[in-house]
């Protein structure tokens, strides 16, 4: 019997995509990876095109690019005040960039 541990990417290549996502959403949101969540969603709508969902592609296109928007008006007026706490906390956990 070999004691040779067998490659990862085998083992893996053997689940389901199913499978594949489940494990690497759970292991993005453990290490609270917002690098592969944007990968992820930046990754959507060139996949909904390339199994000919071009419908789904606009939307999910669309969808992200409002959501970018609305990021870049989170400074501005009522939504800039109710978004207020969440900045607050996270200055206070992570200082601010003159304290660093």
């Amino acid at each position: 019997m070999s004691d040779v541990t067998p490659d990862p990417a085998a083992r893996l290549e053997k689940l389901s995509s199913k499978e594949l996502h489940d494990l690497a959403v759970a292991r993005a949101r453990e290490r609270r990876d917002v690098g592969f969540v944007w990968e992820l969603l930046r990754a959507i709508p060139a996949a909904a095109a390339s199994i000919g969902n071009l419908d789904r592609a606009r939307f999910d296109l669309l969808h992200g690019l409002s959501l970018l928007d609305e990021l870049t008006h989170a400074d501005e007026g009522a939504m800039a005040e109710a978004l207020r706490p969440l900045y607050l906390d996270y200055l206070v956990r992570h200082g601010s960039p003159s304290e660093t």
